[in-house]
């Protein structure tokens, strides 16, 4: 009964943090979203015309921003709000310690791989 408990807890703490073995994030996506798309000259949150919003519209890209540990949701994204924009895609990719520049390394490893036309931006602490 005891071992149930605590799987069940486990579980619920796993689906109340996204996963993420940091559990409370710095600041929320949204934030690093305006601040980088604003620095970018950019407009936050355009609707497409399928109704899917993408993070950021710049002149020449559109682009998705994820934390570290949803490096491979940004791929797939990225290149979607390329396709519907005409725009070279794009990963803002946020990083808010050092230990999560291993999700870079391997964002970066596939796009390589692949030879993806994405272009790959950081933030955060983790960044430099």
């Amino acid at each position: 009964m005891k071992r149930a408990v605590s799987i069940a807890l486990a579980a619920l703490l796993l689906s109340t943090t996204g996963g993420t073995a940091y559990g409370k994030r710095t600041h929320h996506e949204k934030w690093y979203q305006e601040k980088w798309c604003s620095d970018q000259g950019g407009e936050s949150e355009v609707t497409l015309p399928d109704r899917t919003r993408c993070d950021c519209i710049t002149a020449d890209h559109a682009v998705e921003v994820d934390f570290g540990d949803k490096w491979a949701e940004g791929i797939g994204q990225s290149l979607y709000y390329g396709l519907q924009t005409g725009k070279r895609p794009g990963i803002l990719l946020i990083l808010e310690s050092v230990k999560d520049r291993k999700y870079y390394l391997r964002l970066n490893s596939v796009i390589q791989e692949y030879g993806l036309t994405i272009d790959v931006w950081m933030i955060g602490e983790g960044a430099y």
